[in-house]
């Protein structure tokens, strides 16, 4: 919905590039302040989520997330930029929370060499709503026909945050009700900043850093760059239909990720990828086409999508070639991403369309592993680890913004070296930052926490 807010706030309030970019700057500036303070008291008094509990971490995390919503309504009213910022930064305060109980808490369901498997699965199924927020999103913020006559500037957003934040309030309410697995760790964390004793964690630590930043500094500039005069010219509605493609293409990495990863036998692995694919694609498309009959918007052909699904059967070549190993394919997924982003820096029209749209597919498997790799072998230092990686999502707020400036002084292509310098490092991480980490059995893990090292 991010994505969606910039031009909107861009247009309405008549900003800047770098101040319309703010809105990224408030929400992941959250991950930041929050993902600080829940590592200092960790540090200083033990983990707050070993002493609340997982799902009590979620219902925090998903209360405040949703008061964060309806904060939207006082600033629509106020017609206040300011006030939909300080809205943004409590949101983000919300789902900052829910990252650092989620993360951790999906990777130790299981065995630490299947812990990529399974985020890149759940992160797979939220990246649905990647999917659906632009369409809804997009109908209700920038309007068609019927909403045009009901609602105008930023009052278009009441409705719809209004209604995430009740489904936030109804999710919290949910979860607090239902019975999930209990874990928690005996004894508290120790002082001190001991995560940074591993080194590959200190290489992840910075991957997360780049990676986040740069995956959200290209879904901010998507609308801004398909409506430059030198690239397709596109409006803004027309614009808002290949964010489905650019989210989808992160849901359609992160399925093939899961099953690439998972205990699948190799004879039926491949078929599943490939049918996983198959699907979410059709699924973004038929998205896509229905915003174009809602919103009137550019109309896109069946054989319109060609270069996509090309990417899509680069990417499950490149699953292959990763053999299934989280480094390899961080390296490899990052290297085509650097690929393209040099294609929409160079070209214009259809290739440009798709270069940069290309980009979310090979996001798509970065978080799972970037994060599986970093906190593997840290043993106690784990939930240390998990806290200090989530605030890295600061990436998030402050690449948008050095594009935004960049954007505003150079223009819209030369603002996307920001997001080069991010997958070259990512690059670096795959294949070399990320070795130095040993993946632990259950066995040896359980020893490490033990013996607190």
């Amino acid at each position: 919905m991010n994505d969606l807010l910039i031009p909107k706030f861009k247009a309405d309030f008549d900003l800047t590039q770098t101040q319309a970019n703010l809105v990224q700057s408030a929400f992941f500036g959250a991950y930041f302040l929050v993902s600080l303070a829940y590592f200092l008291i960790s540090a200083a008094k033990g983990d707050p989520i070993n002493r609340i509990g997982y799902k009590n971490g979620l219902v925090l995390g998903l209360i405040v997330a949703g008061l964060g919503c309806f904060m939207f309504y006082p600033a629509a009213v106020s017609k206040s930029y300011p006030l939909f910022l300080g809205a943004m930064l409590i949101v983000g305060a919300g789902v900052t929370l829910i990252q650092i109980a989620a993360n951790p808490y999906v990777s130790i369901l299981g065995p630490e060499a299947s812990a990529p498997a399974r985020l890149n699965l759940s992160q797979g199924i939220n990246s649905l709503g990647y999917v659906i927020a632009p369409l809804i999103g997009g109908i209700l913020i920038f309007g068609n026909e019927i909403y045009n006559d009901q609602a105008g500037g930023v009052d278009s957003l009441k409705l719809p945050y209004v209604g995430l934040g009740v489904a936030f309030i109804a999710l919290a309410v949910i979860f607090k009700m239902i019975t999930l697995p209990e874990f928690t760790q005996e004894g508290e964390v120790e002082a001190g900043v001991r995560a940074f004793r591993h080194k590959h964690f200190i290489w992840g630590w910075l991957a997360i850093f780049f990676y986040v930043g740069s995956e959200v500094a290209v879904g901010s500039i998507l609308i801004n760059y398909l409506g430059d005069a030198g690239v397709m010219g596109l409006s803004e509605t027309s614009a808002a239909h290949f964010l489905s493609f650019y989210w989808g293409g992160v849901m359609i990495g992160r399925l093939m990720g899961a099953i690439s990863l998972s205990n699948i036998k190799e004879s039926k692995k491949y078929g599943f990828m490939v049918l996983s694919a198959a699907i979410a694609t059709a699924i973004i498309y038929a998205n896509a086409t229905f915003k174009e009959k809602v919103t009137n918007g550019h109309h896109i052909n069946p054989m319109d999508i060609i270069p996509y699904v090309g990417l899509v059967v680069l990417s499950f070549v490149f699953f292959v070639l990763g053999q299934s190993k989280p480094g390899r394919m961080v390296g490899l997924f990052a290297l085509m991403a650097t690929l393209l982003t040099v294609f929409s820096m160079a070209t214009h029209g259809q290739l440009a369309l798709w270069s940069i749209v290309g980009i979310g597919l090979f996001n798509s498997i970065m978080w799972s592993n970037i994060f599986t790799l970093s906190i593997r072998g840290l043993g106690r230092d784990k939930a240390q680890g998990s806290s200090l990686l989530v605030m890295m999502i600061v990436g998030g707020a402050v690449l948008p913004l050095i594009q935004g400036i960049l954007m505003d002084a150079k223009g819209v292509r030369i603002s996307l070296a920001v997001v080069l310098v991010g997958y070259v490092y990512l690059v670096f991480f795959g294949f070399f930052g990320s070795k130095s980490g040993k993946l632990l059995t259950e066995e040896e893990e359980e020893k490490a926490i033990t013996a607190g090292h």
